[in-house]
């Protein structure tokens, strides 16, 4: 690829499924890639498999991607100069090369039915140049016989004559130079009998169609790169350049498999982490990074950051283990850096969706206490649930340590207190704990840490002033009365 030549890539996902998470980190570093280079970010749907097709997959790609901020320069909605961007809305271009590879002698026609082939994969485990001299195809049929079963029948497939004995060597930006025996690659289907072409001809037509300068996929994909370098060799077009992600692992080892994931508690699909309350600029922080070094101890970036920064030869070759901790580490990072307004907003579904009726004043107010001590959104209400209801039970450690003898007398002692006083705000609490306090000859602390262990059951939290004031007069002093009557 001419150092010169404009910088387009693509993402093209296949709607079979929800993105999954993989999926999203192979769109970011195109996205990356593209946006470094003042380069064309497209999307193209690859929906030749009819079979696998999932109504509403489609929309929940593009959904995902305007979430998280990935725009794309051309695609199915916007179009481009290169339209259509459905491969299902292709396939004359994918008939017409299929032909050329046949006419040139580097594709054939195959009859064999499904019980030859399972006859065959018994036998040989593989349909390849040692084997197809023994099955019905172009190749061992005469011009007559394959043109009368052409027009008998449509159930026959194009396949891909790979060479026997030769190396293909791929030039990769990430992994150098990788080198494949052409007797370990089968003639692969590029024409299935449904009319419909495989990924890997409507793959390499249409990158070459779409002038793709880098073709930026996972690490899965590199064992069929050399079929698509023989196939572009055989249509004389300069294949891209050539760039494999690592896989990502799973924390036990081992690709990350869905089956994995699920019970690791680590989300599969890219609207999990929406719905998990995960900020889409964390969860491209994380992704960035899970493949990716910056070669700097810089650990949380923007994504305008992520562009200055990004480049291929710093993609390792070797798989990354994914670390949910790391990720919740970068998401507490970014709920932090919201204004308490937009986690108001963003906490507003999960307050509702537990039915607490809070108002938008005394919501943003119990953002602003428990921000700093949150990881993920909806934690505004899983955890710190006293917020909400009464606490059910008292922490066990906090009583041992901070519930003593006279705890329940100032506790009683402070209710009747406050419920002498006209305002319920932070200053009032604190003022009326203190002149208490001064009033008994006891610190201030012998009355704090029973109020916030009668209040929300924890000996933790934070600060208590703005924690009573947040729960409101007439709860708190419920709650005060009923641990005395609980812890005696």
């Amino acid at each position: 690829m001419a150092s010169d030549t404009p910088v387009r890539v693509r993402f093209a996902p296949s709607p079979t499924g929800r993105l999954h998470i993989g999926g999203l980190r192979t769109a970011l570093y195109n996205y990356l890639f593209a946006r470094k280079h003042d380069g064309d970010f497209v999307l193209r749907i690859e929906d030749t498999d009819q079979a696998r097709y999932e109504p509403g997959a489609e929309e929940d790609i593009r959904e995902a991607l305007a979430w998280t901020g990935l725009e794309h320069d051309e695609g199915p909605e916007q179009g481009g100069d290169y339209a259509p961007y459905r491969q299902s809305e292709r396939s004359g271009h994918y008939h017409e090369y299929a032909q050329k590879l046949v006419e040139a002698g580097r594709a054939y026609y195959a009859f064999d039915t499904e019980e030859e082939l399972d006859d065959l994969r018994e036998t040989h485990g593989a349909y390849d140049g040692s084997t197809r001299r023994q099955m019905r195809n172009s190749l061992t049929l005469s011009d007559e016989e394959v043109e009368r079963l052409i027009d008998e029948s449509d159930d026959y497939v194009i396949r891909l004559k790979v060479p026997r004995q030769e190396s293909v060597q791929v030039e990769d930006e990430i992994r150098g130079t990788v080198s494949f025996d052409t007797s370990e690659i089968d003639d692969q289907v590029l024409m299935k009998s449904d009319g419909m072409p495989t990924y890997h001809l409507a793959n390499i037509v249409d990158d070459h169609l779409m002038d793709i300068s880098h073709v930026i996929r996972g690490e899965e994909w590199l064992s069929s790169t050399p079929k698509h370098v023989l196939m572009y060799d055989a249509l004389g077009w300069e294949p891209p350049a050539f760039a494999h992600l690592p896989l990502i692992l799973s924390p036990n080892g081992g690709k990350l498999s869905k089956r994995d994931a699920n019970e690791l508690g680590i989300p599969v699909y890219v609207t999990d982490y929406r719905e998990a309350g995960y900020e889409p600029d964390a969860l491209l922080n994380f992704l960035a990074l899970l493949g990716w070094s910056p070669g700097t101890e810089e650990e949380l970036f923007g994504l305008d950051d992520m562009i200055d920064a990004f480049s291929l030869d710093r993609v390792g070759a070797s798989g990354v283990q994914f670390d949910l901790d790391k990720l919740r580490w970068v998401n507490e990072h970014s709920v932090r850096d919201l204004s308490v307004d937009a986690l108001a907003e963003r906490a507003r579904p999960h307050v509702d969706a537990v039915g607490d009726e809070v108002g938008d004043e005394r919501l943003r107010t119990i953002c602003g206490l428990v921000q700093d001590r949150i990881q993920v959104v909806p934690e505004v209400v899983t955890d710190n649930r006293y917020f909400f209801e009464d606490p059910e039970e008292y922490e066990e450690e906090g009583v041992q340590k901070r519930w003593t003898d006279e705890s329940a007398d100032l506790l009683l002692a402070y209710a009747d207190r406050l419920e002498a006083v006209d305002s319920f705000d932070t200053e009032t609490v604190e003022t009326e704990l203190r002149d208490l306090a001064d009033e008994k000859d006891v610190g201030a602390g012998a009355i704090i840490h029973p109020s916030r262990l009668a209040v929300s059951g924890r000996s933790y939290g934070p600060g208590v002033f703005g924690l009573l004031a947040a729960v409101g007069k007439e709860a708190c002093l419920r709650r005060m009365r009923r641990a005395v009557e609980t812890l005696g």
